[in-house]
């Protein structure tokens, strides 16, 4: 059972399907070129994510399998190692994970092994939902309706047992693969802000649709309110299925929380991240309205106000507060990650791949798909984009989503005589080569609202967009 991002044990059709092959079932997670290419809180998540898992496989007699390598070499070594006829993942969508599993599958079969994969990180197989016309949606609009009336299975129950081999494999210890190498002295400080592993992620689900799910559609914008479910970070690494977030949303639309359809909408844009990333993936890499070849970004990711924007000092507060929140929690709000995008994209004409790469880097809710699809969404250069003219003024922005600026002043510190805890912890965080201290005077936007805007619509305008 070669495990990927699906860290669970609950409603997991490949575990499940193992479990009834009657066969033995080993637990397999390989570190390959894939995991070793991710950020450092991306990389740093999943390490304590396997660390939760390895205690659920041991309270059912079971053992995780840790292998270092390239994931086909690894499974026939571990094949010829332990007898195995079969080999069961759960699937995934982006097209270096494709690639990787196409050949995988393809040669161990030729081997005569039974090689399969199974749903199960999406509510909907991309090659299932159609438009009329047979082809994909580009709209998610469209999407949404196609699919809101849609049967989903209910979950599966975790398995009573999972039969074990008569001896295991050698495996690698957790803590030898040094997954958190990357965030130097920040691990520490980011490890208090995740919320780890399959049990904590059905207690914050439980706890968002009994608290907060009702007054989701306007809380959700507030950066300062507790309004959104954190789901993200669960759902990334599958330590909680996308099917019982559905179906928890279901049955609190049917209890009267009329809100809880905005929280489903917000699964579909989800899937419909994925569904582009299989149907056109070169929205990952690449601009995915190609027209948008031809305008010139900054690309330059070392100018002065692009690293500005990355240490969260431009001198404008809603995207400085956000950063620095990505920075110290792995996470940004919803509301942030809009502001942010659209300020280094449309105010310093930066392109959307430096962002998507720091970004990469920094969330611990990384995926490719969501992160390049919210990027391109956010550029005007991807599916259902915000309009090329619209550009969000991260001014009135913050006095409408912040009025009384307590998101700002939970991260911002430079302002005020006596900074928070959380935004004196990004001192912590950060490198100390950066030389930035909370005694600092706060910048002098490195480009403002209004000029920004102007630059940005003249630059469009000059292009023929």
């Amino acid at each position: 059972m070669w495990f990927r991002r699906d860290l669970r044990l609950g409603d997991h059709q490949a575990l499940t399907a193992a479990c009834a092959s009657g066969r033995p079932v080993i637990p397999v997670f390989i570190h390959d070129d894939l995991v070793a290419g991710q950020g450092a809180a991306p990389r740093f998540r999943l390490g304590l994510g396997l660390a939760d898992l390895v205690h659920s496989l041991a309270d059912k007699g079971s053992r995780l399998i840790l292998r270092r390598g390239n994931a086909l070499v690894v499974l026939r070594d571990l094949i010829a190692q332990t007898g195995a006829g079969a080999v069961y993942w759960s699937r995934l969508y982006d097209p270096d994970t494709r690639a990787r599993d196409t050949a995988v599958k393809a040669a161990l079969k030729c081997d005569g092994i039974d090689a399969q994969s199974f749903a199960g990180h999406v509510l909907f197989e991309p090659w299932t939902v159609a438009t009329k016309t047979g082809g994909f949606y580009k709209v998610y609009t469209p999407m949404w309706k196609s699919v809101r009336d849609t049967a989903v299975p209910d979950t599966l129950p975790t398995p009573a047992a999972i039969p074990a081999p008569d001896s295991w494999p050698a495996s690698d210890a957790l803590d030898d693969w040094q997954m958190g190498a990357a965030m130097q002295r920040g691990a520490d400080i980011l490890a208090g802000h995740c919320t780890v592993g399959e049990t904590a992620a059905a207690d914050r689900l439980g706890g968002f649709i009994a608290d907060r799910v009702a007054s989701y559609a306007k809380n959700r914008d507030l950066p300062a309110v507790k309004g959104t479910s954190g789901l993200s970070e669960n759902l990334t690494y599958g330590e909680i299925s996308p099917r019982s977030c559905w179906h928890a949303g279901w049955r609190a639309l049917h209890d009267g929380k009329a809100d809880a359809e905005v929280f489903l909408k917000e699964l579909v844009w989800r899937e419909f991240a994925y569904h582009l990333a299989y149907h056109t993936p070169r929205i990952v890499s690449d601009n995915w309205k190609q027209d948008w070849d031809s305008f010139p970004w900054n690309t330059d990711e070392k100018r002065p106000e692009v690293v500005a924007w990355q240490q969260g000092r431009t001198g404008i507060q809603f995207v400085d507060a956000a950063m620095r929140e990505m920075y110290v929690t792995g996470t940004m709000h919803n509301r942030g990650r809009m502001i942010v995008a659209s300020y280094l994209t449309k105010h310093l004409l930066t392109h959307w791949q430096i962002g998507m790469h720091w970004f990469a880097d920094c969330l611990i809710d990384w995926d490719p798909c969501s992160n390049a699809m919210g990027w391109q969404w956010s550029a005007g250069s991807g599916p259902d984009a915000t309009p090329y003219f619209r550009v969000f003024n991260p001014v009135t922005q913050l006095d409408k989503f912040d009025k009384d600026r307590a998101y700002v002043k939970r991260w911002l510190a430079e302002p005020y005589s006596r900074p928070s805890a959380t935004a004196l912890s990004f001192y912590d965080m950060i490198p100390m080569r950066w030389g930035m201290s909370p005694h600092d005077g706060y910048p002098d936007p490195v480009v403002a609202a209004d000029a920004g805007r102007k630059r940005a619509l003249y630059a469009y305008e000059n292009r023929g967009f």
